[in-house]
């Protein structure tokens, strides 16, 4: 019977972190339990024979021929062999405990590139007809700003996909072109302007004037900042406003998107960038997207730590929520 060998992902590596946090505990408790067992011998061993006979002993008569250094030599190692028998044993059972949980996440895995591989073929394909369609269409046509709004939604699907690809497989080492932040942050609020104006939510920029650039493809920074504000949307009250602010915090660039929403409930705003975890308070929206362009804040949290980044939640109250981006400035 063959086994198959998989390369370690981050949810593995996740795992067996927990799974030595688990086995460091067990040879803690044991090693306590086995230390007092020791002190223990000891105050016995030393209330028998005084500190001074047992370090220079003298002729005396004994019952048993061990003297008490050999007693407690013998306890330490008994104690040390122990301890380090715990320690294998907590990391043996843990590691045995963990591994179906293991088999999960990789599972998990395999199916979201599963999917991800079978949907690829029918956007490329969707896309193609789009771009056949606007072709033939003149600039004077009346529907030819939806059809290139239909274009641009294709191209955001197909780079969903490749996100998701990117999030199940081992990061590599990659060279891109640094990304202009307020070209990128500009497109992603007029992406969202329909949905917001649907909403009847505002969208604010208030963007740096210096030329910042970011050491993060284009293509995956809007995704992100089009994610976030798709939440923050969502989230808004009716006449709420969504303020995009950009400016540069040392040796990173940060992005903030604030609502006016009723802040975040129901989970640790640690736990909101989370895979799996969800928030049922959104005004209206019932927890789950309207817009379709949102990659997800799981994958935020996969595509920006990607680039030396990071996503989290600055503040959160019953007057709104800020969700915080911080990306290398590009060198």
């Amino acid at each position: 019977m063959s086994t198959q060998k998989y390369p370690l992902d981050a949810d593995a590596l996740l795992v067996r972190a927990a799974a030595r946090r688990v086995a460091l505990t067990i040879t803690v408790a044991v090693s306590l339990l086995v230390v007092a067992v020791l002190v223990a011998a000891f105050s016995v061993v030393l209330t028998q024979i005084p500190l001074g006979d047992l370090l220079h002993p003298g002729p005396r008569e004994t019952v048993v021929d061990i003297d008490g250094v050999d007693i407690l030599l013998a306890g330490t190692l008994i104690g040390v062999a122990a301890i380090a028998s715990a320690g294998l044993l907590g990391w043996l059972v843990t590691r045995r405990a963990v591994r179906p949980l293991v088999d999960a996440l990789r599972r998990q895995r395999e199916f979201v590139a599963d999917a991800s591989h079978e949907l690829r073929t029918p956007l490329a394909v969707l896309d193609a007809r789009i771009q056949v369609l606007q072709r033939s269409l003149t600039p004077s046509d009346p529907h030819a700003s939806v059809v290139a709004d239909l274009r641009a939604d294709s191209r955001a699907l197909i780079g969903v996909m490749a996100d998701l690809l990117e999030s199940v497989e081992i990061p590599k080492d990659a060279v891109s072109e640094p990304a202009p932040v307020a070209p990128v942050v500009e497109s992603s609020i007029a992406a969202m302007r329909l949905l917001a104006r649907q909403r009847e939510v505002t969208l604010v920029s208030r963007l740096s004037s210096d030329d910042l650039r970011v050491s993060m493809p284009a293509s995956s920074l809007q995704r992100c900042v089009v994610a976030l504000v798709d939440n923050a949307v969502k989230h808004s009250p009716a006449a709420g406003k969504v303020v995009v602010s950009v400016r540069r915090e040392g040796r990173h660039v940060r992005i903030d998107v604030t609502d006016e929403g009723p802040g975040i409930r129901g989970i640790s705003p640690d736990r909101v960038f989370d895979r799996f975890a969800r928030s049922a308070h959104a005004v209206g929206g019932g927890g789950s997207s309207r817009s379709g362009f949102g990659i997800g804040l799981a994958l935020v949290q996969d595509a920006v730590t990607r680039y030396g980044g990071s996503a989290i939640v600055s503040t959160t109250s019953d007057a709104g929520t800020t969700m915080t981006l911080r990306i290398p400035v590009s060198r």
